[in-house]
């Protein structure tokens, strides 16, 4: 009798490592809000801060955005909400050539997919995500209902910011050899093991639960409302307009650009 139930105990262990009890799937909505530090650098010390509060008004929708991030087990896409500029009605051109596009992560397949679009002309950024040697710690703190651990992590400046354009990263470009060491961010993030997926919004993903906030130079990201669907799978399609373009091919053509729209400006400034 002893062995007949050996046997069974034995062989339904052996069901239940060849398959395993079903998972459960999680899906659903997150929205983020983020924060930047208005820096004005040398300049704005000349400024008043009666000055200082209308360049901050002016540039609020730079400043403050609202994100959705809506993901599965395996993609996720992270979208802008549009927002109005606070002060004109107006939405801000000059700063959309330089935002992040519609963003679609495939961490199973290790797949990044951006719409990015610049002076006119539409771009679909394909490349492999940069994965981030997330550093674990062992701080704790509530976000919303969720309970959050902390990670942190040293990034270089031009993986989290390759959509980007400054004056002064033209200015570094110009000027840099190649022994010269790429600038770095720090990164502070916060995930929830009670959501096991390894998204997050931006190029932040790798951890074992949903980012909740990350906080990377002078900008914050952080989760105001989370919605977990159970019932349908939800699909997430990727952008599928443009030119195909690496991160690094789409950095040059922007960079290009600019030189040539600095040189044109210098050009008409020496004519006079």
């Amino acid at each position: 009798m002893k062995t007949i139930l050996l046997k069974t105990t034995l062989f339904a262990s052996l069901i239940l490592m060849l398959f395993p009890a079903p998972t459960k799937e999680f899906q659903g909505k997150a929205i983020y809000y983020s924060k930047a530090k208005m820096q004005l650098g040398s300049w704005g010390a000349r400024l008043s801060e009666a000055q200082k509060k209308q360049i901050q008004a002016r540039l609020k929708n730079r400043l403050e955005k609202t994100y959705v991030l809506t993901f599965n087990q395996e993609e996720s896409m992270f979208l802008e909400k549009e927002k109005i500029d606070a002060v004109s009605g107006a939405t801000d051109s000059w700063g959309g050539y330089f935002s992040r596009g519609d963003q679609y992560k495939n961490i199973k397949q290790n797949q990044l997919i951006q719409s990015q679009e610049f002076y006119g002309k539409r771009f679909l950024v394909k490349d492999q995500l940069y994965k981030i040697d997330w550093k674990m710690g062992t701080e704790t703190k509530n976000i919303g209902q969720y309970s959050t651990y902390k990670a942190t992590a040293s990034v270089p400046k031009d993986e989290l910011e390759w959509y980007n354009f400054s004056w002064s990263d033209l200015r570094n470009n110009d000027t840099s050899t190649e022994d010269q060491k790429p600038a770095m961010i720090e990164v502070e993030a916060w995930y929830t093991p009670e959501i096991p997926v390894a998204h997050g919004p931006g190029e932040y993903w790798g951890l074992p639960g949903l980012i909740l906030e990350v906080s990377a130079g002078n900008t914050t990201l952080l989760c105001s409302e989370i919605e977990i669907g159970e019932e349908k799978k939800i699909k997430i399609t990727a952008p599928n307009k443009g030119k195909e373009i690496s991160k690094t091919e789409y950095t040059q053509t922007i960079r290009k650009k600019m030189q040539d729209m600095r040189s044109i400006r210098m050009g008409r400034r020496r004519g006079r």
